[in-house]
């Protein structure tokens, strides 16, 4: 009941937005299970019947959402998500709202990503927890898309006065103006490349933020010719765009990762040494969903910052999985770093999945491998393996290996989603192996 009465405010909301300003079309937004952004633009007279019976869409076009006995699908938007998008003209404005993905029979489709992540967050919510997260979202500004020249030779914390220093004050003020909170904004350590950090909120919500921000910095950098983008690896030798998740547990106001041990040395909860367990126990299997693309895996590699094995600590940021400081006063800021993940991924299932194997530590109450302080790169094998330190997938195909047996993605994604992700998947395998590539006309050409 409360539900319905809010879905109502929050519809009476939009109409009288919409009407009373020049807001002419909506964007009606969801994304498909590789995480591209999709939607159709509605005339604002469409609007009421819209949010009252849906819009009906064919998804068996879209080929990364259904089936092709599944064609007819039915878009609801969720009126709460409504917002004027600041940075279109103000004249004949565009508004947004993402949408959840329907069958006509009234069920939902189990191939929506907002769906999947929705199910496990009601998972959470049984068991007490609300997840919170804070993405570290990185991306490189170039001068077009054909090229991957850049606008700047600057670094880590550089304060530059350049077109790429701009667009990211102009994307941050867009985003507050739609009300997505920044904690800051930086030049990040490659020349060209930025980051935006968005304040933690619960993981719904931050799905539908990240998308929102994406599209932001994406569409301001085109307004002035300049091409964003957040693929993993765009530049061999340099960083690549990580998005790294800073996440917590809580209970009402309660972070249910911090203890308070008497020293502060100890300040981990058992709770959240269970999650972390979790996470390392089936970091291989989740690793498909948090990097998905061939070109994840040439991000994952020594020397950028990014992680190749699975292990943790609380200072060290080569590791997989970090526990950062916190200042006395702030225990509600303990949080979990998880630094594999790239800006390229699906929030809504690379939250789904990495909150699914940190319940799973949680209910299974697994154990947590030793930290590891020292530089793992620096390591050789026999070192690692003396500690049980084991590495990620190295590619994608090897990533899908693990995926593809994990009883816990399967549960997480449901039947649906796990096995249209796997195809998906595989195709873009196949098709990368039979690619020519520049480095192999370069090597063997005349050599062979």
């Amino acid at each position: 009941m409360d539900q319905e009465k809010n879905r109502d405010e929050a519809i009476k909301f939009v109409t009288e937005t919409v009407h009373g300003s020049d807001v002419r079309f909506v964007r009606l937004w969801f994304t498909d299970i590789l995480g591209n952004l999709k939607g159709v633009s509605l005339n604002v007279a469409e609007l009421e019947n819209s949010l009252r019976d849906g819009m009906t869409f064919d998804g068996a076009s879209i080929g990364a959402i259904a089936r092709n006995e599944e064609s007819d699908l039915v878009l609801i938007p969720d009126p709460t998500t409504f917002k004027v998008l600041p940075w279109r003209p103000s004249d004949g404005a565009v508004g947004k709202m993402f949408c959840d993905v329907f069958r006509p029979d009234g069920s939902p489709h189990l191939g929506d990503p907002r769906a999947i992540l929705k199910s496990n967050l009601e998972r959470a919510y049984r068991l007490g927890y609300t997840f919170l997260l804070s993405p570290e979202t990185e991306y490189y500004y170039f001068k077009d898309s054909n090229s991957t020249e850049i606008l700047d030779s600057a670094g880590y914390f550089d304060q530059t006065s350049d077109l790429g220093t701009e667009l990211r004050r102009e994307t941050v003020l867009a985003l507050e103006e739609i009300g997505i909170p920044v904690e800051y904004s930086h030049h990040e350590v490659s020349p060209s490349q930025h980051e935006i950090n968005l304040r933690h909120t619960d993981a719904l919500t931050m799905a539908d933020n990240v998308m929102t921000y994406k599209l932001a910095v994406k569409e301001i950098a085109q307004k002035h010719g300049i091409h964003a983008s957040f693929m993993p690896k765009p530049i061999e030798g340099l960083h690549g765009n990580g998005m790294h998740m800073d996440m917590s547990l809580f209970k009402g106001d309660i972070n249910q990762f911090y203890k308070d041990d008497g020293t502060g040395d100890d300040f981990i909860s058992d709770t959240a040494k269970y999650f972390i367990a979790g996470l390392m126990k089936h970091a291989k299997e989740i690793t498909a969903i948090t990097n998905q693309w061939v070109n994840s895996y040439k991000r994952l590699v020594s020397g950028f910052e990014a992680p190749g094995y699975i292990s943790w600590s609380k200072l060290n940021r080569g590791d997989l999985i970090r526990v950062p400081s916190y200042r006395k006063g702030r225990e509600n800021s303990v949080r979990i770093e998880y630094r594999s993940p790239d800006s390229a991924c699906n929030p809504y299932l690379a939250f789904s999945a990495i909150l699914a194997a940190g319940l799973a530590g949680i209910e299974n109450k697994y154990e947590i491998p030793v930290p590891v302080e020292q530089d793992i790169n620096k390591m050789d094998q026999i070192q690692r393996s003396a500690q049980s330190i084991e590495p990620l997938p190295t590619n994608l195909s090897e990533a899908l290996h693990f995926f593809e047996n994990s009883e816990l993605m399967y549960n997480c994604l449901g039947e649906d989603a796990f096995y249209n992700f796997i195809k998906n998947k595989k195709l873009e395998w196949a098709e990368y192996s039979r690619h020519v590539s520049g480095y192999e006309i370069d090597k063997y050409l005349s050599m062979l």
